[in-house]
């Protein structure tokens, strides 16, 4: 398996990447889901958190990081997966340089399909960060596979499904709570926040939109989705300062378009949740020529 993997990153960077060094190659969002294929050499990223499931699966070398307390390191063909909203850094191991490639799960969906299986749950929590498990692995790389290529709606579906039973079995079944969520109305208050997320929006107005009080509201928020509404809109404003970004416009501008009060301002909230400023962050994609089917010449 690892002589596979090795071989078809090869494959992908001779077609992807012809310069060497570190970089980022992001394939286009899909449905909240992000792909990447980066490369390091030496400390890649400070501490910072997601508010997704990041999933991913090394490559080449070793990659090592810190994670609720302790070190890690994963080895080629082995997974990571890091719950939502914990804090981690990360890096090659050794001199040979890491290669990896990760998978961004919004964590709605992964709530969405265990409520359609007939299980009202928390997220699934899996203790151990560093995986070995070859059906994991087969689910894993059928997402990771051709980033220059969309995912599409009905691979994503079944993406999803195989990821959230992976992440079950390895979190024991989501601890079943007596209290149901009452997700119609998280959902409108996700919707809610995605739709103004370059506003303000207050707690009065959530409130009203999920039809909770906002402390049963916080509460059920942060079971479904993994981080708090707050900090939801806030990686909404970030999405938005990538993607314009990559376009090409200048930081400070897509700082105040995002939502941002300005450029440092966004770059706090920046490295916190990507480890890089996003200066580090727009060389790292501008080190390559690669770009995807979907938004050619924008990664």
């Amino acid at each position: 398996m690892e002589r596979t993997l090795a071989a078809e990153d090869q494959v992908d960077l001779e077609r992807l990447c012809k310069r060497p060094g570190d970089r980022i190659l992001m394939a286009a969002e899909e449905g909240g889901i992000e792909r990447i294929d980066a490369r390091f050499s030496g400390k890649g990223y400070a501490p910072h958190r997601h508010d997704t499931y990041a999933l991913g699966l090394t490559v080449r070398g070793v990659q090592t990081f810190h994670y609720r307390g302790a070190a890690r390191a994963s080895l080629p063909g082995q997974i990571i997966v890091l719950h939502p909203d914990e804090l981690h850094d990360g890096g090659a191991g050794t001199d040979e340089g890491l290669s990896y490639r990760m998978l961004y799960l919004p964590p709605e969906d992964v709530a969405e399909a265990t409520l359609s299986a007939g299980q009202a749950s928390e997220l699934p929590f899996v203790s151990t960060p560093v995986i070995s498990d070859p059906e994991f692995q087969l689910a894993l790389r059928e997402g990771l596979s051709d980033l220059d290529e969309p995912i599409g709606s009905l691979r994503r579906d079944s993406l999803i499904a195989a990821l959230t039973q992976c992440l079950q079995r390895h979190g024991g079944r989501a601890r079943l709570r007596k209290s149901v969520l009452h997700w119609p109305g998280l959902q409108r208050c996700a919707e809610h926040l995605r739709e103004n997320a370059v506003g303000s929006v207050q707690s009065e107005e959530l409130e009203t939109v999920a039809e909770l009080d906002r402390f049963t509201l916080a509460r059920q928020f942060k079971r479904a989705f993994g981080t708090s509404p707050h900090r939801y809109q806030v990686m909404r404003r970030l999405e938005r300062a990538r993607a314009g970004i990559r376009s090409g416009v200048p930081l400070a501008s897509a700082a105040v378009d995002a939502g941002f009060a300005d450029q440092a301002h966004m770059s706090r909230h920046f490295k916190r949740t990507y480890g890089m400023t996003p200066g580090h962050w727009q060389r790292l994609l501008h080190s390559t020529d690669w770009h995807t089917k979907s938004d050619r010449g924008c990664s």
